[in-house]
Parts: structure tokens; C-alpha cells; sequence
């Protein structure tokens, strides 16, 4: 008996012991298995190949390209209709399997059999799931295997609400829809917890074939999988008879409308992003997508922007505006005109206008850096430069003032005066140091504007200036991540930090002087009261170009107002400076009130170029305050107005041609517009190839002009 009882224990500790091992061995080649598989938790920040998000700097969803999801429930707020109906309709059993069905796959086989046709799938909701975030759709043995693993890992990593909700957000329902939220939106214009009995029946139908069973595609299609779902939904125990006759006999009742998030929130911006992104992204990182772009965009700036150009830009007139966070080169704004709909024209990056009187910053740095003190004075008097014979508006000239006057009331002979003595070698020096690429040739109405430039690259310039002589690129980005989350790019990290164009000193006498533009010159329609703001206008002949650039140590904002045609606008750039103080008004106000550098004393001394007979003369007149003065005081009765209202680029002589049209110095010449293009497909966005612009109207080209005497 003891030996019975005993080889009874010792053959329980056996298969106790075989039991525990084969456990062990089991959980250990499941575990084995696991490590070789994707963690289930990345399903959170899954996107999809080719996806591409694009976010303002504060998280709010700008466009989204792509086969993306373009809205998600929430986790815990998924309807209880759309539940059921998607259980009853794609996998009955989900709340008792693990993953993998044998008895759902068996009762598929056993009904399609029966049916003579395909009426029932063998695929688990979890298995949908794992095949949508991790493989592909490919139908082999490997990728079937592969897909029940998965299943079964994600079984054991996520409960089964978990399960269904994300299965909810990313399953395909055609007609671009992906994900529930996006399939209500499409069909119905709802959300999902709008959706009624047979709408939530109708979308459930769609994942076996989502674009066949479309009801945008095949309505009558469409209704028959419904009233399928429906008659499941009743076998599962979720609807009763009553609700089913009611809701199969309930008629379609589409209203359709576009994704959200399909059209750009702000386009001219988008489109500029998509257009910049291949230079910091390698071109297979473009292919793979799936990218998430937190952006430099202020949403709240951008729309104050687009009012605000809007309401200035009367009748046909169009305008741009670009904001710069100078130590950053972040864009906050851009607005590349009136109505992106009817031109994808971008005015803001694209147009090439006459910047008018804005280029003088370069000459008066130029001539700053050469030596020159913004007290010291030059002689302001009609004259003629190797027969170009530039004129101040009204005809006026005020004798000897200080380069700070002159500035300050915009007098044209007095910048094509220091261009002459400076040398056009360190004007163009000192543009290109700022980030003016385009050609600038060796002519005298250069100082003026005749060289056209991009809104973007004269406001960078200038941000520039006001970020103490050190040049950062503009760029839109903040941050890029991948398809799992990863981080491509960050512009801490990976962005231009930026280099030395001019020596801070002299930066900050230039900036001294712009205050002076606005505090009592020709910008005063750009005073933000208690705030200082340094800034300078621009008018090109006619009045056809009417710009303001300037800023606050934190922003600096460029806007240009004109016609497509290059016609006579009939106003002056006091209107640009108006819109730019109502534009800066509203962004300032969570801003704090910042003082820019005090005036520095510097010491260089100035030689004049040896060709330039010098009207330079050392000193500090009159008209500059000393040292401790207020610095916003207005300026003496005796000086004369300014001589920027409406016109401060005169006629220009007769010019050589360039190779380039575009870069001709033309001055107020008619501009040729871009050539027309054809605009970009409508509802069908691509990225990152950004949408051609729709040019405005060409125009007639210039008459032929003779070579000018040799400066």
C-alpha cells in the first residue's frame, strides 16, 4: 500500500514537474515570440505611409495630407451604437477570443460554403487591427501567420476596449475615410455620437470592401450591406425586431462633406512648408511619410494677419505679410494674399516687387559700417549720378542733414548719394550678408528698390537688424517626427543657428535710426503707442508697390500692398504702415513692452570710395538730440516734410537688359508677371510637392531701353 501511494506521489510529481516545464517552455517561447514582434502600445501614435501632418507651433491641426486618420474619438467616448454595430457586424465573438477565432473561421467557412460566395470574414477585429498598424496587405501564409502572432500579442498587452477603439479610429470606410469619426463626417456631416441606428449599420458594412460599398459610389450596394449588419445586430442580441424593420426601412440620407482638416486652415503657409521641407528631410524619409510637422505658425497671428490684408487690400488690389521671430528665424505669419481659392499665387515668397525705399537699409548699414555716424551729415541737394538724376517728393532737399534725417525723412538723393560713396560692392556685400540671393547690378536707382525682392527676404533682413546683426534663415519648422514617433528633425538641434552679418553696434545705430522713421518720420502710422517700434516704408514709382517692414525686439513683420498687374495703386505706403500697425496692435498685446538697445557711440571713421566726390561732412548737427535727449521728440519745424508720399523712386534712366528679365533693374517700370501655370487639381492635395501657383495675368513687356553712361 505504501508503495502504491508512493509511486502515486513520485508519478503526480512527475507530470506536476512536466507540467511546469512544459508551462515554462511555453511561456517562454511565447515570450521569445513577443520580443520578435512590434510592441502593441505604439498603436497610440500610429501613422499611416505617405501620411503627412502639419501643426501650428501650439498643436492645432493645420492640414493633414494623405491617407490619414483626420480625426479620432477619444479614448472612452466611442459610441455604444457604433460599437455594437461594428462587433455584430465584423467579429461577433470578439469579447470571448484571443485574438484568433477557430470557432468564428470555422462558421465562416461553413455560411460562405453554404451561400456559394464570400459573405463572412474569418479575420478577428484584433487581427484587422494588427494587419492595419504593422503589415501589409499581401495574402501569404507568412504575412496570416505573422498577423494571428500579433493578435495574440496585442491581446495580452491591450484590453479588449482598447482593441476596438483604436481598430474604430483606423479602419478604412472608404471614400477617404479613415476611422469612424472620419466616416460620419463624409457620409452624414456628423460626429459619431450623432450617428442613428441605420447610419452606424450603413458605415459597419463598409470595411469587407470600403471602396465598392461606398454610398457615395454604390448607393444601392451600400443599402444592402446595411440591412445585412442590421439583421446581425438582431441575431447578437442589440436590436430588437421592431428597431430592425424601422431601420431598414429608414432611406439613405447622405450629406456629404469634404475630410476635415482636407483643405489647409492656412495654405499659403502649407504650401510654403511642403516647398521647403525636401531641404531639411532626405528623400526617402519623404517617400516612407507617416511624418508629424510641428510648425512655427501662430494660428491666432495668421488669421489676425489674413483680416488685416483682407480689409487693405480693397477692390483688386492684393497684398502679402510675413512675421519673423527675429533670434529664430521662426515664421509666425504668412499671408500670401486675399483668397487662396481663386490664386494660389504666394505674394509673400514668390512675387518679385520693387521694395522701394525698404532697400536703403542696406546702403545706410553699408554706410555705417564703412564709418559713418548717424549724426554725421551729407548734403541733400538736387544733383545728377553719372546721368541718373534722382528727386526727394515735392522737389524738396534740406541742404545739410544727418544720415539720421535723412533716413528718417526718406530722401532719395541722399541714398543714392551715400550709394556713390560707399561703393556699390559694399551695398551688395551687405545685402547678400542679409540673405538677398537675387543678382543686384551696379546701378545707381539700386538704392532706391529698382532690383525686385521677396516680401519673406526683405523681412528676414530686416529681423536681422533688430536681432543685433546676426542672420537667421527663415524657416517654418519646429519639429518633425516620424511614422513611430520618432524625431527627424528639430530646429534646436538641426536648424541654422544663425551668423554674424553685421557688428552689433552697428546694427543697433541702425535700429536707432529706424525708430526714428516711425517715431517722426514716414512711418508714423505705425506707432504702437508706449511700445518702441523701428521700421522703415518703401514706395516704388507710381505708387505701384507700398510696403512697411519693421518690428518690435521680439517680431518683425514685412506687408506689401499692390496690384498683380503692376498698375498705379493711387494711395502711398502710409496705407502699408497703417496696416501694419492695426495688424501688430492685436499681436502685441499678450506680449511684454521691450526696449531696443540705446543709441551706441561708435568711432570708426569714413573714407568715400575714390570715384565719389564726398558731400560727407563729420559732426553732430542740430537736428540729432544729444546723449539723454528723448529720442521720440519730433523733429524741428524747419525741416522739410518727408519725402516718401507716394512716390521716392523716380523715373530711372535707360537700362542695360539682364540675362533674367525678373532681375532687371527696372525700378517703376511695369513688372512682368510670372509666367501663368496650370493650378493644381482641386480636393486632391499631394504632398511634399507643394501646389503650383496660379499666376496673375502677364503683361506687356517694357519697351526696349539703350545702356545708360558708365557710373
Amino acid at each position: 500500500m505504501n508503495k502504491r501511494r508512493l509511486r502515486l506521489l513520485v508519478l503526480v510529481g512527475v507530470t506536476l514537474t512536466a507540467g511546469g516545464v512544459m508551462a515554462l517552455g511555453v511561456n517562454a517561447l511565447v515570450k521569445g515570440v513577443d520580443s520578435l514582434l512590434p510592441d502593441a502600445r505604439r498603436i497610440s501614435t500610429f501613422n499611416r505611409p505617405g501620411t503627412v501632418t502639419i501643426l501650428s507651433a501650439d498643436g492645432e491641426v493645420l492640414q493633414k495630407l494623405g491617407p490619414a486618420t483626420r480625426e479620432k474619438v477619444p479614448s472612452g467616448q466611442m459610441p455604444e451604437l457604433v460599437k455594437e454595430a461594428f462587433v455584430a457586424a465584423e467579429d461577433r465573438r470578439f469579447y470571448q477570443h484571443g485574438g484568433v477565432d477557430p470557432t468564428g473561421i470555422a462558421r465562416a467557412m461553413m455560411r460562405n460554403l453554404s451561400r456559394g460566395s464570400v459573405e463572412e470574414g474569418a479575420s478577428t477585429i484584433t487581427q484587422q487591427l494588427a494587419r492595419t498598424v504593422f503589415l501589409s496587405q499581401d495574402r501569404t501564409l507568412i504575412r496570416k501567420l505573422k498577423e494571428a502572432a500579433l493578435a495574440g500579442k496585442l491581446e495580452r498587452q491591450l484590453t479588449k476596449q482598447q482593441i476596438l477603439e483604436q481598430y474604430l479610429n483606423y479602419v478604412y470606410l472608404g471614400s477617404s475615410a479613415y476611422g469612424v469619426a472620419d466616416a460620419a463626417w463624409i457620409y452624414f456631416s456628423k460626429t459619431p455620437d450623432q450617428l442613428t441606428l441605420p447610419e452606424a449599420a450603413l458605415i459597419a458594412g463598409l470595411p469587407p470592401a470600403p471602396s465598392v460599398y461606398s454610398p457615395l459610389v454604390n448607393p444601392e450596394l451600400a443599402l444592402q450591406r446595411r440591412s445585412l449588419v442590421l439583421e446581425r445586430m438582431k441575431e447578437a442580441g442589440f436590436i430588437d425586431a421592431g428597431e430592425l424593420a424601422e431601420a431598414k426601412g429608414s432611406a439613405l440620407q447622405l450629406k456629404p462633406a469634404l475630410p476635415k482638416y482636407w483643405n489647409s486652415r492656412a495654405p499659403f503657409f502649407t504650401g510654403w512648408v511642403a516647398q521647403e521641407l525636401p531641404k531639411v528631410l532626405s528623400a526617402e524619409q519623404l517617400e516612407v511619410g507617416g511624418l508629424t510637422i510641428r510648425s512655427s505658425l501662430n494660428m491666432a497671428w495668421q488669421e489676425e494677419g489674413q483680416k488685416v490684408i483682407d480689409g487693405s487690400a480693397y477692390g483688386g488690389l492684393e497684398g502679402a505679410l510675413v512675421t519673423v521671430e527675429p533670434g529664430t528665424g521662426l515664421v509666425r505669419a504668412m499671408v500670401g494674399g486675399k483668397d487662396y481659392s481663386k490664386s494660389q499665387f504666394n505674394r509673400a515668397t514668390q512675387a518679385l516687387r520693387s521694395p522701394g525705399s525698404t532697400f536703403k537699409l542696406f546702403v545706410y548699414l553699408s554706410a555705417l559700417k564703412a564709418g559713418m555716424k548717424p549724426e554725421d551729415t551729407v548734403l541733400d541737394a538736387k544733383r545728377c549720378f553719372a546721368g541718373y538724376c534722382p528727386k526727394n517728393f515735392g522737389d524738396r532737399y534740406l541742404g545739410q542733414v544727418s544720415l539720421a534725417t535723412a533716413l528718417q525723412n526718406s530722401l532719395n538723393t541722399v541714398a543714392v548719394s551715400l550709394l556713390q560713396q560707399v561703393g556699390f560692392d559694399k551695398v551688395i556685400a551687405t545685402a547678400q550678408s542679409l540673405g538677398i540671393t537675387r543678382e543686384l547690378g551696379r546701378f545707381y536707382p539700386m538704392a532706391l528698390g529698382a532690383y525686385e525682392q521677396t516680401v519673406l527676404d526683405m523681412t528676414t533682413a530686416y529681423a536681422a537688424v533688430i536681432n543685433r546683426g546676426v542672420y537667421v534663415p527663415a524657416t517654418p519648422f519646429e519639429e518633425i517626427n516620424g511614422p513611430n514617433g520618432e524625431l527627424l528633425w528639430s530646429r534646436r538641434v538641426d536648424g541654422d543657428k544663425g551668423r554674424r552679418a553685421v557688428d552689433s553696434p552697428i546694427a543697433d545705430a541702425m535700429v536707432w535710426m529706424l525708430q526714428r522713421v516711425v517715431s517722426g518720420g514716414t512711418g508714423g502710422a505705425a506707432s504702437l503707442g508706449d511700445r518702441p517700434v523701428a521700421g522703415k516704408t518703401g514706395t516704388s514709382e507710381g505708387a505701384r508697390d507700398l510696403w512697411f517692414i519693421g518690428g518690435i525686439p521680439q517680431l518683425t513683420t514685412g506687408i506689401w500692398l499692390g496690384y498683380d498687374n503692376n498698375r498705379e495703386t493711387g494711395s502711398d505706403s502710409g496705407a502699408a504702415a497703417a496696416a501694419w500697425g492695426r495688424y501688430m496692435a492685436v499681436v502685441v498685446k499678450d506680449l511684454p513692452v521691450l526696449q531696443f538697445p540705446p543709441k551706441p557711440v561708435l568711432t570708426g571713421t569714413f573714407k568715400p570710395t575714390k570715384q565719389a566726390k564726398s558731400t560727407f561732412q563729420p559732426g553732430r548737427p542740430s537736428d540729432l538730440p544729444t546723449p539723454g535727449e528723448d529720442r521720440n521728440s519730433p523733429e524741428p519745424s524747419q525741416v522739410a516734410p518727408p519725402s516718401e508720399r507716394g512716390q521716392d523712386l523716380p523715373p530711372l534712366p535707360d537700362l542695360p537688359k539682364l540675362p533674367a528679365p525678373s532681375q532687371a533693374p527696372r525700378g517703376g517700370e511695369p513688372q512682368a508677371a510670372p509666367a501663368p501655370v496650370t493650378p493644381p487639381p482641386q480636393g486632391n492635395p499631394s504632398f511634399p510637392v507643394a501646389p503650383p501657383p496660379v499666376a496673375p495675368p502677364p503683361m506687356a513687356p517694357p519697351p526696349p531701353v539703350a545702356p545708360p553712361p558708365v557710373p
